[in-house]
């Protein structure tokens, strides 16, 4: 690795780059992700298009320089959030994961829409998106994946809830995140019944805020806050990483 620092010319280019994101990221919240237009964040940043085009060749790379500087803070600050909070606690850490992503994800909509909205028309993200993105469910699945072979945290390393359904079909269901949860060595036999209650507790922490951010939850929810942290609690408990 080179000890040399950037040159003057390297510096400035980072910070018209940095310029453009910014620019693009604030269009984010004000038209959303589908309407984000080159041209647009050009003018933004007073620069002619075809300067924008020297550090981002396309609207599709623009996207991506996006997704991952998005999904990246996100994941920073859902880690911050969690690292400090005793190994052992882990309702406190799950609770401090949750509300990192909601205070987040409240604070930039538009970059939420982006990562959790509906796609971006002719637009497919790239591998190297993929680490980035994993960063805060790592978070969440970490701390519940712990818990369920530790008898003096959860009741049962599949929850305090009864099973229900058929199990075979639960197995097929998620056969998928039962061999990523091994693969990325989060736990060496995960249960399947487990791994559906994480994949819903997942899934519904993420739509929760999409309900809240998108307006449908206008008219059921009165407090968004109070609401939000209900639901963090309740999953905790079906999760096991709270006793009754």
């Amino acid at each position: 690795m080179s000890d040399k620092a950037p040159t003057a010319r390297a510096l400035a280019r980072e910070t018209v780059r940095a310029r453009i994101l910014a620019a693009a990221r604030a269009r984010l919240t004000e038209e959303g992700p589908a309407q984000l237009s080159l041209r647009a964040v050009a003018r933004d940043v007073g620069l002619v298009s075809s300067a924008v085009y020297r550090y981002f060749p396309s609207r599709d790379d623009l996207l991506t320089a996006l997704l991952v500087a998005d999904y990246d803070e996100l994941g920073a600050a859902v880690e911050s959030a969690e690292a400090p909070v005793d190994r052992a606690d882990h309702l406190g850490r799950w609770t401090a994961a949750c509300r990192a992503i909601r205070t987040w994800a409240t604070s930039h909509p538009g970059d939420f829409a982006l990562l959790y909205g509906s796609p971006v028309p002719g637009y497919v993200a790239p591998q190297d998106t993929i680490e980035p993105a994993s960063r805060a469910t790592h978070v969440l699945v970490r701390i519940v994946t712990e818990v369920w072979d530790d008898p003096d945290e959860g009741p049962s390393r599949t929850g305090t809830g009864p099973a229900v359904g058929d199990p075979a079909r639960t197995a097929t269901a998620i056969a998928d995140a039962v061999a990523y949860t091994r693969q990325r060595g989060f736990h060496t036999d995960p249960h399947p019944e487990a791994v559906l209650r994480l994949l819903m507790a997942w899934t519904t922490v993420f739509g929760v805020l999409s309900f809240e951010l998108f307006g449908h939850a206008v008219g059921s929810v009165s407090d968004p806050d109070a609401y939000f942290d209900e639901v963090v609690v309740h999953l905790a408990y079906d999760l096991g990483l709270a006793g009754r």
